[in-house]
């Protein structure tokens, strides 16, 4: 079993298609203006899936494809059909805005899609305008109404809390996910990349979450999905809905990470807080062979040693923490 210096295993693959999207929310990609990965530095669907297939080999078991915005790349279906042909994966999944997704969703799931993450950040129509800058509430929720009609389980909606942005909506969404049978995931603001400004006064941790969750509905925590999940899973005692919490900032579960993440311009992040990639595209087009591949991305793996969440909860409660002390990837470049 391949392991890193922490003896973690390689088990789940975050793969970005793109790194344009067609929001611009607070928490990920906060500016306007960004300088584009230029398109043929993108990685094509055939390298995609040669990658994917060879980490496969190395122990990955789960993929999950995200952006940017992955639906603004075209034929993503195509890419889909492929990755759910590879023999050993058992998981394929996509995290979307859903603005783009109930036209698409129809061929996504005929090529083998088996769940989705739809970001829902608020029910307000005005206020999520106001986050993402640019998104439509209710073509969004069409789409994971169209998801559902389709059969794809679960669909679940995700939701990054920030004290004074949405932190009210914790319940309507709770709420919402009950009356449809979506499952919710609430996320602790994170100081992924450096635009964002986070900042802990944002921060509304998983203690909290939780308190203003239990005034109303009475939960039973389940714990984390097979010990490696990011969210710690909650049912409710009256048997309706699916809650979980993914606390990254108050609960760092570093120790247990399994995830690498594959860039749109072929770049391998071992971290979601990581400053540098290990370039895997300069392989792929300089024609080296697969076992040359899984030798670098096996050295890579083995040399691991992230540990960022950790490190930040330790120095929030002793010492005055800088975020931007630490040059960081983007979240757009990474997918979350």
């Amino acid at each position: 079993m391949l392991v890193d210096a922490y003896h973690r295993p390689i088990k789940d693959l975050r793969i970005s298609v793109t790194d344009r999207c067609n929001f611009r929310c607070s928490y990920c990609m906060p500016m306007d203006e960004y300088v584009w990965i230029d398109k043929k530095e993108i990685l094509t669907f055939e390298e995609i899936a040669r990658l994917a297939t060879l980490f496969v080999g190395l122990g990955v078991e789960k993929v999950r494809l995200t952006g940017g915005e992955p639906l603004v790349r075209q034929n993503l279906d195509r890419l889909v059909a492929r990755l759910s042909a590879i023999e050993g994966l058992n998981d394929l999944c996509l995290t979307t805005n859903g603005a783009l997704l109930a036209e698409k969703i129809g061929a996504l799931k005929a090529a083998g899609l088996k769940r989705l993450n739809i970001s829902v950040d608020t029910l307000d129509a005005d206020k999520f305008k106001r986050i993402t800058k640019r998104g439509d509430l209710g073509k969004v929720l069409e789409s994971a109404f169209a998801a559902k009609k389709h059969g794809l389980d679960p669909i679940k909606l995700n939701a990054v809390i920030e004290r004074g942005v949405n932190d009210d909506d914790i319940i309507p969404l709770v709420e919402f996910s009950r009356q449809n049978r979506f499952a919710i995931r609430f996320i602790e603001f994170m100081d992924v990349g450096n635009a964002n400004e986070w900042t802990t006064k944002k921060l509304v941790s998983k203690k909290e979450i939780l308190e203003t969750i239990n005034a109303r509905f009475a939960l039973k925590e389940r714990g984390r999905n097979h010990d490696t999940a990011p969210s710690v899973d909650y049912d409710f005692v009256d048997g309706i809905g699916d809650l979980g919490i993914i606390a990254s900032v108050t609960e760092p579960f570093c120790s247990s990470c399994t995830r690498a993440r594959l860039t749109a311009d072929g770049k391998v992040v071992t971290c979601l807080f990581g400053q540098v990639g290990h370039d895997v595209k300069a392989l792929l087009r300089g024609g080296a062979s697969d076992e040359a591949i899984v030798e670098f991305l096996s050295a890579m793996w083995r040399g691991r040693t992230d540990r960022y969440s950790e490190e930040r909860w330790q120095a929030l409660r002793t010492a005055n923490y800088d975020p931007k002390s630490r040059k960081k990837i983007e979240m757009i470049s990474l997918g979350g």
